[in-house]
């Protein structure tokens, strides 16, 4: 009999050690004695040289991802005269390793901060195959950029165009734009994984592109390129993807009459599991559905588009990471349900929403695996919680785990590579925890943990020490 208390898309499974291929890197995998390992280092070993909670990256499955976005958008956009470029969203995960994979695999960056924009151009990324989104952003950010050669800055509001043309033209610069569109198609994801819906902040509506682009094309120190559309995150199907680039090739249509124009970025937003009932977004399905929309538009107007541009992150970083915990303790909790008494286990373990805000700020699901053993222990319907002053701190909502699960077991988080170490914080003074890349089967820190002593090190009172604080009381 099913626990009344779990979701009714989750399974119990007949045992609780396989991990789906799914919803882990090809890399990880069990060791012969039972033990989870990343390209055959057992995640013990990981977290006694580096420490738990552990942010681990199977850095060649990021490659390989990359590589597969990047040829697939080849594949499905090929024709005469034209190219793809792939933009990866630095927002996914912003780490250096990450970053000089996608420059060694010749995909571009998309940024939307001094941050990442520095991190990119620090990484080795040619700024030219760099835009730069936001919907905000600051005189001295677009001053650096553009002085620095950034490719495409999209343009987000109509505010912004004579901001970027009043510094284009202070530091004697052309510079390349696009113009952010908001279609309204309405992509069936989360509210807040959702950027195209009318009543939100992201793009300019279509009524007033035309307006937009006369602004720009009136500014000698900007040069209009192209279109941009994105329609949010986590999106399995084609449709929302096509009807979007139909109504932005609408537009294209119509600016392109007076002034040609050379891109078309799709955006990105392709969905992967997290759990098991999670569908997959088949990337190349939607890819050449787009494609299709694009080449039905070009044999009707003739109006070639030299250049089909995405920018995905998730969908190349997500399942190639992992996090690992150490399990404090456990708690069998007893709910009254309409089918009489059920039991849900309460699993603690040294993390949670400062290392992964997903479940906290989306109701995002995940799947957990125990990672130090195997185990022959009925599975139970588990809770994994972290260690934060909150009710809602909830690492995975619930998934099932061995009955016999303890304190100082190792417990291994799926698909956490992508808006996990990005969206983390120092919520109750924890420090965020390493992020070890794993490339050609040896690890290395790719991003270093913080010690308590550096996250209360930017603190000046505290710095200044209890004397300072007495003799200052004493005066008052």
């Amino acid at each position: 009999m099913s626990n009344p208390l779990a979701p009714k898309w989750l399974r119990s499974p007949a045992e609780a050690n396989v991990l789906s291929p799914a919803l882990w890197a090809a890399g990880i995998t069990r060791t012969a004695a039972g033990e989870l390992s990343v390209q055959g280092i057992p995640a013990s070993t990981l977290v006694a040289d580096y420490g738990s909670p552990l942010y681990v990256v199977d850095l060649d499955d990021v490659r390989r991802r990359a590589v597969w976005i990047r040829d697939a958008m080849a594949d499905a956009f090929d024709a005469p005269g034209r190219h793809t470029r792939v933009y990866y969203a630095t927002k996914a995960l912003l780490a250096g390793d990450v970053l000089q994979v996608m420059r060694s695999e010749g995909l571009g960056c998309d940024v939307s901060s001094a941050g990442e924009w520095t991190a990119a151009v620090r990484a080795g990324v040619d700024p030219h195959l760099i835009e730069y989104q936001g919907n905000n952003k600051s005189e001295p950010e677009l001053q650096h950029a553009i002085d620095s050669g950034v490719g495409t800055i999209v343009i987000d509001s109509a505010q912004e165009v004579s901001r970027v043309a009043a510094i284009a033209r202070r530091v004697g610069a052309r510079q390349a734009v696009m113009i952010r569109v908001n279609t309204g198609v309405h992509a069936g994801t989360h509210e807040y994984l959702a950027t195209a819906r009318e009543d939100q902040k992201f793009g300019i509506a279509r009524a007033d592109i035309q307006g937009v682009a006369d602004q720009i094309r009136n500014e000698e120190s900007l040069s209009l390129i192209g279109l941009h559309s994105h329609i949010g995150s986590q999106i399995v199907q084609p449709e929302g993807f096509v009807e979007a680039t139909r109504r932005v090739l609408e537009l294209y249509e119509l600016l392109a009459a007076d002034h040609p124009l050379g891109i078309l970025n799709i955006g990105g937003g392709f969905a992967i599991p997290y759990t098991d009932a999670d569908p997959e977004a088949n990337v190349e399905d939607i890819l050449h559905a787009v494609a299709k929309e694009v080449q039905d538009f070009v044999d009707r107007t003739g109006i070639e588009i030299p250049v089909i541009a995405s920018e995905p992150g998730r969908i190349i970083v997500g399942p190639a990471g992992l996090t690992l915990y150490s399990v404090g303790t456990t708690k069998d909790v007893v709910v009254d349900t309409e089918d009489g008494e059920a039991h849900r286990l309460y699993v603690s373990v040294d993390g949670g929403m400062s290392d992964n805000l997903r479940p906290a700020l989306y109701g995002a699901h995940y799947s957990a695996r125990i990672a130090g053993r195997e185990s022959s222990a009925t599975p139970v319907l588990s809770r994994v919680v972290g260690s934060h002053c909150e009710s809602g701190d909830i690492v995975v909502h619930a998934d099932y785990l061995p009955g016999d699960i303890a304190p100082g077991d190792l417990l291994a988080v799926a698909a956490t590579g992508a808006y996990c170490h990005s969206l983390s914080s120092n919520y109750n003074g924890f420090g965020r925890p390493a992020l070890i890349v794993v490339e050609d089967g040896e690890a290395r820190v790719g991003i270093r943990g913080e010690s308590v002593d550096d996250v209360l090190s930017r603190d000046l009172g505290l710095a200044l020490g209890v004397g300072h604080s007495a003799a200052k009381e004493s005066r008052a």
